[in-house]
């Protein structure tokens, strides 16, 4: 079995729990960056760069509760339980009320049509859990063993928590309210993963055999670990939902890629590409006059079993023109 002594437990209450002579200066130290990282997360999401996104990711200092979370529940210590879960839910809706300020300043909505930060937030899937999961395991043994903590800037790339609250401010003030609620369902689903495999890993380690309480010996911390489970459970069936939904699109835009371009060869056209906008497959297209029939590309699709299918064609109507040969 694997173990860990007390001066390992103790650096980890150290580097988690926001208690002692220096409570003051670390509770400053995580207001002062939270919203700055919100600033820098929201600023990445607007101009749609992932380099200052991840920037944000590594300056965020959220990951610290939420283990401080999966710790306390192994140790069944309440009152860091209760610090800790109040400062991931205080932090969280900080970052998402800097986003929506920032939102103001913004003069066209920021949503998905209009970032790609913001469409690659608003619909988790399982494999998201599953990242959120694996992650969350690799933050919680580069905790417990100190030769691996180099590790720890990895995973706050690799796990996605103030990004998402960014999303959900923004979204917000840009009146779409159900990419927020999509962008929210993400945050909620790297919490959950993070402390669900954080106790299991603690475990691993034995964590709750160092606790100095009776409770963690008798299995009494066992409640909090079955309210994990059902969270974790919760959030499966919207991730669920959505996957698949993503990977009927996926063969749905396929399918009809290969039938619009059969029908637009015809025509001397070619398809620009094919995209699902809201349940919608949109089809760009372009050639020389005239434009390829409406009605055949609808009875191609419905031949393919794609009747139920709804689709818009943008025609752009054009013609290649040679450049004229230099007379010198």
């Amino acid at each position: 079995m694997i173990g860990l002594g007390h001066e390992d437990l103790q650096r980890m209450r150290d580097a988690l729990f926001i208690e002692g002579p220096d409570a003051r200066r670390r509770l400053s130290r995580y207001w002062l960056l939270l919203p700055l990282s919100a600033v820098i997360a929201s600023a990445g999401v607007v101009s749609d760069s992932t380099a200052t996104v991840i920037g944000a990711m590594i300056v965020a200092p959220l990951m610290t509760p939420i283990l401080g979370i999966v710790l306390a529940v192994v140790l069944t210590d309440g009152p860091n339980l209760r610090r800790s879960l109040l400062l991931v839910v205080t932090g969280a809706a900080a970052v998402v009320a800097v986003a929506w300020i920032l939102g103001f300043f913004v003069p066209y909505p920021v949503v998905a049509a209009t970032s790609t930060q913001v469409a690659s937030r608003i619909s988790p899937r399982l494999v998201d859990l599953i990242a959120a999961l694996a992650t969350g395991a690799v933050g919680s043994v580069a905790l417990a063993r100190s030769d691996i903590s180099d590790t720890l800037p990895g995973v706050a790339i690799a796990i996605s928590l103030v990004p998402p609250l960014a999303v959900v401010g923004l979204t917000l003030e840009s009146g779409a309210p159900h990419q927020a609620l999509g962008a929210l369902l993400l945050f909620a689903t790297n919490v959950i993963a993070i402390v669900a495999s954080g106790i299991v890993v603690m475990a691993v380690y034995r964590v709750s055999w160092m606790s100095p309480t009776v409770d963690s010996r008798s299995g009494h911390h066992l409640g909090a670990v079955a309210l994990v489970a059902l969270l974790l459970l919760a959030v499966v069936v919207p991730l669920w939902i959505n996957s698949v939904h993503f990977n009927r699109s996926s063969i749905q835009v396929t399918e009809v890629q290969v039938i619009a371009n059969r029908w637009a060869a015809g025509a001397g056209w070619s398809v620009l590409g094919v995209s699902d906008i809201n349940d919608t497959l949109l089809i760009d297209a372009t050639g020389p006059r005239p434009a390829p029939s409406l009605v055949d590309l609808r009875q191609d699709l419905d031949t393919a079993g794609l009747s139920t299918v709804a689709v818009r064609v943008q025609l752009l109507p054009g013609s290649y023109v040679p450049v004229p040969k230099s007379t010198k």
